[in-house]
């Protein structure tokens, strides 16, 4: 800032809090140069002769305490796999919030099932459970739990729920790649998850997914699944299942490793920084950080997501306060819509193909969704949280500099 006009804003011509560049991502070296160079130097691309994706599969169910990985294309496949897994079959209900990617909800539609939208808290944006027991019908066989922005979801309570009502519990964790709850890394507390290591994920191969699991059972299905039908211990061209092909690639698997050895280091640090931010932030009036549940051991912080409340700022709306804070330089994004506004699930309830699943998705309505992707939610970026500490309180400064010039 200026010493003559301390407190003009960037977006009236002021002079911003920070033109320093944040830092980039993906994170990359020689490693991933020369992993895939031993791919091809190796002549074994496919992951069936190869070593690359195995080796992962390993790691990785090391690095999430689980017992079984079976890697995949993508993370939608992998939902869309583990949701067949786990049983989940044409004209079932799932459970699913409306704030998250479309992928949580289409990969319920893939299968032939129904999704139930069912409203988040307000103050983690997460799946309600009070409003999963109360949406739970005699067709409802599964709950999809997002791990939203990276915060595990309760899995306590909506475990609790799905045992006492006999349903599978499947977690969306494809923003959660080293959460933990209570210390368990999650994706395989429930009966399977699944992880996404699309370009923008914390884990990052361009693309790529994987379905975890502690059932032998879901796993021997969800690799026949992703293999053409295939069984593990059956012959080559012997497929008792009716799928596709949907394995993963020696080169992603090679990059994957790669990009592991700097998974840990990052994780802790965006885990040092956001707690940081949140405490400062949290002192500016009409700012509040989404709470992190004490059984959150850790988050995976894919996003840092703060609410705005506009009565704070003078009545400035969202749309207007990130367009001011990224003139200052911070970098923001107002989120998601609720899904059941989009105009796939519309289209879906009029001509879907099986009559359970014609919903008239324009009769619901969850308030809290709603507000939050009206009214509240900014967003931040993972690979801001790679900065340093100093480079929070670029953000903080930001943050304040608005309030003071609005309140």
């Amino acid at each position: 800032m200026t010493a003559t006009a301390p407190t003009q804003l960037a977006v009236q011509g002021g002079t911003p809090v920070r033109t320093r560049p944040w830092p980039r991502w993906p994170v990359f070296d020689e490693t991933e140069v020369e992993a895939v160079a031993e791919v091809v130097r190796s002549g074994k691309w496919f992951a069936h002769g190869g070593s690359k994706v195995k080796e992962f599969a390993e790691r990785f169910t090391a690095h999430q305490q689980a017992r079984f990985a079976a890697p995949c294309t993508n993370g939608t496949q992998a939902i869309e796999i583990a949701l067949r897994a786990v049983g989940v079959q044409a004209g079932d209900e799932v459970i699913v919030p409306p704030y998250t990617f479309i992928a949580s909800a289409s990969s319920i539609v893939a299968v032939n099932a129904v999704p139930v939208f069912v409203d988040i808290e307000p103050d983690t944006y997460n799946l309600d459970p009070r409003r999963v027991e109360e949406a739970i019908s005699d067709r409802t066989t599964a709950i999809l739990a997002v791990h939203i922005a990276g915060c595990p979801a309760d899995l306590d309570a909506l475990g609790e729920i799905a045992r006492r009502r006999g349903l599978k519990l499947v977690e969306d964790a494809a923003q959660a790649v080293g959460a933990q709850w209570k210390g368990q890394g999650v994706g395989a507390i429930g009966d399977a998850g699944t992880f996404s290591f699309q370009a923008s994920k914390n884990l990052n191969a361009g693309e790529g997914g994987v379905v975890l699991t502690d059932q032998e059972a879901v796993y021997d299905a969800a690799w026949s699944l992703i293999n053409v039908g295939r069984v593990r211990d059956g012959a080559w061209y012997q497929h008792e299942w009716m799928s596709g092909n949907y394995r993963m690639s020696e080169w992603h698997g090679a990059i994957l490793l790669a990009q592991m050895t700097r998974l840990e280091e990052q994780t802790e640090r965006r885990n040092r920084n956001a707690l940081y931010l949140a405490e400062q932030l949290a002192a500016i009036p009409g700012i509040a950080p989404l709470k992190r549940d004490e059984r959150v051991t850790r988050h995976a912080y894919h996003l840092f997501i703060f609410r705005y409340d506009a009565t704070a700022f003078g009545g400035l709306s969202r749309q207007e306060f990130l367009r001011a804070l990224s003139a200052e330089g911070i970098p923001c994004s107002a989120g998601y819509v609720p899904l059941y506004q989009q105009g796939a699930f519309r289209i879906n309830a009029a001509t879907h193909p099986f009559p359970a699943q014609r919903v008239n998705y324009e009769q619901v309505h969850c308030p809290v969704t709603e507000r939050v992707c009206a009214d509240e939610a900014i967003w931040l970026g993972q690979s801001m949280l790679l900065a340093e500490r100093e480079d929070m309180g670029d953000i903080v400064e930001a943050v304040a500099k608005i309030q003071r010039a609005t309140a």
